[in-house]
């Protein structure tokens, strides 16, 4: 409604004018507040904030994670006179070693894993006084123990995935103790995410890998009538180092990078990788993807499985 209006009918023609309370809709199209993108603004504290969670894509969750566990000596190609020892030592023989060492049963163990911590690593230093304060030098390192928490079925076959595992190192009849390379083997904790430009869900973000690691401590299996939880148990690992897989594992590797199992090795020329090489992340990973669909594709790439692409050759994974 105006604040004054006025009219009068000229020639069949209804002739008014008026004064409008409000003017903001008399231009649309000018509009300033048309011009405003939609979200936060980027050259705020919180715009470069929130950037950098897209561009990281997201945060880690403590749920998203996958452990892999085997059994050291594990293969039924030990000769039989190690068996034969084995046998009258009290140790776990590698019969019985690969009996629960199965895929399935790796499997179970590792989805029933409910609760783990990646390994700390500390360094440890010296205090040292020449003129003035005191300077701390570092002159070693220690990796502490970590504990896994594992839900286990009526037949305990989690617990005694682990149990014979720790029999590998020391008899509880004999009282004898067994070789170092015969009881220790390398553990991975994945943390896992997935990627935009993927349609997997479960994608290895970060990885360490424990090695020479043992359950060093089993924990008791506590039983009472005053609830009726899933039962649970604890394994405490002991190891004696471990490594971070993209800086340590595999030097070629990208931080950030999705397959960190198969890492793309980087190559000082050619036309595609030093073009690739430059690109953001996101847009890198995706080029790699279409180049492989066009590797796999062509004539000798179909053969070959992509591993050889004209007038290229793609050198072997240095691990």
């Amino acid at each position: 409604m105006a604040i004054l209006r006025g009219g009068k009918r000229i020639g069949g023609y209804d002739i008014r004018i008026g004064l409008p309370r409000d003017r903001s809709l008399d231009d649309v199209q000018s509009d300033p507040r048309l011009r405003q993108k939609a979200g936060g603004n980027p050259e705020t504290t919180m715009g470069r904030f929130q950037a950098m969670v897209n561009e990281a894509e997201g945060f880690q969750r403590k749920a998203r994670f996958y452990v892999e566990f085997a059994l050291p000596r594990g293969s039924l190609d030990q000769v039989t006179t190690q068996t034969m020892e084995d046998e009258q030592n009290g140790f776990s023989i590698p019969e019985l070693i690969a009996s629960v060492n199965t895929p399935q049963t790796k499997r179970r163990v590792q989805a029933f894993c409910s609760a783990i911590s990646m390994p700390s690593r500390e360094a440890v230093q010296k205090e040292i006084r020449h003129n003035g304060p005191t300077r701390k030098f570092v002159y070693n390192y220690t990796t502490p123990e970590i504990t896994a928490t594992f839900y286990t079925d009526k037949f305990m076959r989690e617990r005694t995935f682990f149990e014979i595992w720790q029999k590998a190192a020391f008899s509880n009849l004999t009282h004898n103790i067994n070789y170092y390379n015969d009881y220790v083997s390398p553990v991975d904790i994945m943390a896992l995410g997935n990627y935009a430009s993927r349609q997997e869900r479960d994608d290895v973000t970060y990885a360490v890998r424990l090695l020479d690691c043992y359950p060093k401590i089993i924990s008791d299996v506590s039983f009472s009538h005053e609830t009726n939880a899933v039962q649970t148990f604890e394994v405490t690992f002991s190891f004696r180092n471990w490594v971070n897989y993209f800086i340590d594992k595999t030097g070629g590797i990208d931080l950030g990078e999705s397959d960190f199992k198969a890492p793309t090795v980087k190559r000082a020329g050619g036309i595609f990788g030093g073009l690739i090489s430059k690109l953001p992340p996101e847009i890198r990973r995706a080029g790699r993807d279409v180049l492989n669909e066009l590797r796999r594709r062509a004539p000798i790439g179909r053969v070959t499985g992509g591993r050889v692409f004209p007038p290229f050759k793609i050198p072997p994974l240095r691990l």
